[in-house]
Formats: C-alpha cells, structure tokens, sequence
C-alpha cells in the first residue's frame, strides 16, 4: 500500500497533490457557504479557455532551451495591436476576431523574431532578460497607445481625440463570440464549446508540431545543446524557432482572452501577464526544461480552477472593509509564488 502511494505521488507530483487538496477544501468550503457550484464550474470552465492559449505559449520556449517565457508582453502588446486595428477596420463578429488574429500572427513573429536574436546574445540569463523585454515594451507602449493614429471613436478618447482609450470594450465587435458559439447547458453549467474548442485545436496543433522534424529538434536542443549541435542542428536557429513561435501564440493568446473578457486593456494593463501563464504550467508540473501539452491542460484547469472557487469563499470568510480584497490579492500571488518555488522540479 505504502509503494502504491508512493507511486501515485510520483506519478501525479507532490506539487500537484498539495494543489489538488487545497482545491478540495475550497470546494468543501463553497458547499459549506452555499456557493452554487454550477456557477463556480461555468466560470472555471470559461477561464480555462481564455487563458489556455497563453499558457501553451510557453511549450515552444521552453522545449527550445530558452526558459519560461516571461517576455510574453511582447506578444501580447502585438494581439492587441491587432484587435485595434480590426476595430479600425469597422469590422465585426468571426471577421473581426480571425482578421485581428491573422494580423498578429506576422506582427508577432517579426518581434519575436528580434527577440529570440536577443535572447541567443543572452544564454543563461534568458527568463532575466525576458522579464526586462515584457516591462520595457510595456512602459514604451504607454507612449504609443497615445501616439498611434487611431481615428475609431470607440479606441480614441472622444473629448481630446488623440491617444487610446484605458479599456475598450468588444460588445459591439466580438463580445463572448467563442464562447456563445455551440454552447450549450449540462444541468446550471454552461460549457463554452467554441472557446475550448479553440483551446484544443491550438493544444492539438502544437502537439503535431512538437513530433515534425523540427519540433524534435527543438526538443534536443533544449535537453543538451551540445548534443545537438554535434547531431547536426543548428541551435540558436532552433532556439529562435521556439521563441517566434511563442511570441505569436502570445498575440492569439490575447485576442482569446479579450474577446471572453469583454475588453482589451491597454496601458500597464499587460505587465504582469507573464505570472499567471507561468505559474500555471509550472502548476502543471512542467519545469525549467521540459514542457508538455498535459502540463499545459492540467496546469491551466488547476490553476483558474483555485482562483475560480477561492475568490467567493474568501469574500465569505472576510467581508469587512477591504479585508475580501487582500485575501483576493494574496490567494492570487500566493498560487503564483508557490510556483515559481517549483520551476526546478518535475522533468
């Protein structure tokens, strides 16, 4: 019984079983504060699927030898970029959101592309130099949004006319789009088909690559360098494959999950956007070196799943004054820290 168990905590990862108990006894404590669950597991279901793709941003980088990829930023300024543009365009519903979407895909490569150049100038310092690229891009385009020529009505500020809105909402573009589309009731719970639709086809198509020719080629330069360079592949052009690659899923990643939101959030809004999709996969059980799409799925249910159901039961447990807001604040940081604190393990 004792090998059995041991086992099982090797196979699943001593990280995940904590997650998972704690996720249980939030669940308990949502059941003992008469929290619907349906409610609870719509809501799961939703940010699992706008935030999967975001998260399967980082297989690419990781599998290439680059690290977790906290220059995510990068992309994600390019996807909304591109949303603004196709609301400039005046279009909307699956024209809008696919247009955005194949907009940002060259946007995205070409600055992933000056990126992954950087980060092969950088070996061992590329999560380091990551995180200054996503805060520097950030803070640059806090000018740009002011700057940008957008003359659209809904982007623009309407009093001055000049520089972009904080937030600009999608409702009358591709609001929820996804998420409507073949959605359908189990009991109170509404599954959200073409957003997790989505979510698969994006984790399925990134499965197929990692088994291509390059796909394997990248995965031998992440797990020894010298190796492959003796096999005969070129690493710093495997390693800027995975980051470009990244980066673009990083801009489609955006487009997914503003459409779910409502909104897209300019400004400083994208600075810490990295956290999450990091802490996620690590949750997963991927490390510093190897990624797979199961780390990716588990990582991204267990991670909105505890945010999901431990938000309300912390209103529940502390109401007064501001008191629901830290604990919103520190369950959040919390999970991510406690992440990060596993980036080394599980291969």
């Amino acid at each position: 019984m004792r090998e059995k168990l041991k086992l099982l905590i090797q196979t699943i990862g001593l990280p995940r079983i904590i997650i998972i108990c704690f996720l249980a006894s939030l669940i308990f404590g949502a059941i003992v504060y008469k929290i619907p669950l349906d409610a609870l597991t719509t809501d799961t279901l939703v940010r699992f699927g706008m935030n999967g793709v975001l998260v399967l941003a980082m297989v690419p980088c990781i599998q290439s030898g680059t690290g977790l990829n906290f220059g995510l930023p990068l992309g994600i300024i390019c996807g909304i970029l591109s949303g603004l543009i196709s609301i400039e365009m005046n279009l909307v519903g699956f024209q809008a959101i696919f247009t955005a979407i194949v907009i940002s895909i060259p946007l995205s490569a070409i600055c992933g592309y000056f990126y992954g150049i950087l980060l092969n100038k950088v070996k061992g310092s590329e999560m380091m130099v990551g995180n200054y690229v996503g805060f520097s891009v950030v803070s640059l385009m806090c000018i740009g949004w002011l700057v940008l020529p957008f003359k659209n009505g809904e982007i623009i500020w309407p009093i001055s006319g000049k520089g972009l809105r904080t937030t600009i909402a999608l409702t009358s573009r591709y609001d929820r789009i996804l998420n409507d589309f073949m959605a359908f009731k189990i009991g109170g719970v509404v599954i959200p088909t073409g957003l997790i639709l989505f979510f698969f086809v994006s984790c399925f198509l990134m499965w197929m690559f990692m088994r291509s020719k390059m796909g394997v080629a990248l995965k031998a330069v992440g797990d020894n360098p010298r190796f492959a360079t003796a096999s005969g592949i070129h690493v710093d052009r495997a390693r800027l494959i995975g980051t470009v690659l990244s980066t673009v899923l990083g801009g489609i990643g955006i487009i997914i999950y503003a459409q779910s939101f409502g909104f897209f959030q300019l400004y400083q809004a994208p600075l810490y956007m990295a956290f999450p999709p990091v802490a996620a996969i690590l949750i997963g059980g991927a490390s510093t070196r190897n990624a797979k799409i199961s780390h990716v799925l588990m990582g991204t249910l267990l991670f909105q799943a505890l945010l999901t159901v431990a938000l309300p039961v912390a209103n529940k447990l502390v109401s007064e004054g501001n008191l629901s807001e830290v604990a919103r604040i520190i369950v959040s940081n919390g999970i991510i820290l406690y992440a990060l604190t596993q980036a080394g393990g599980g291969e």
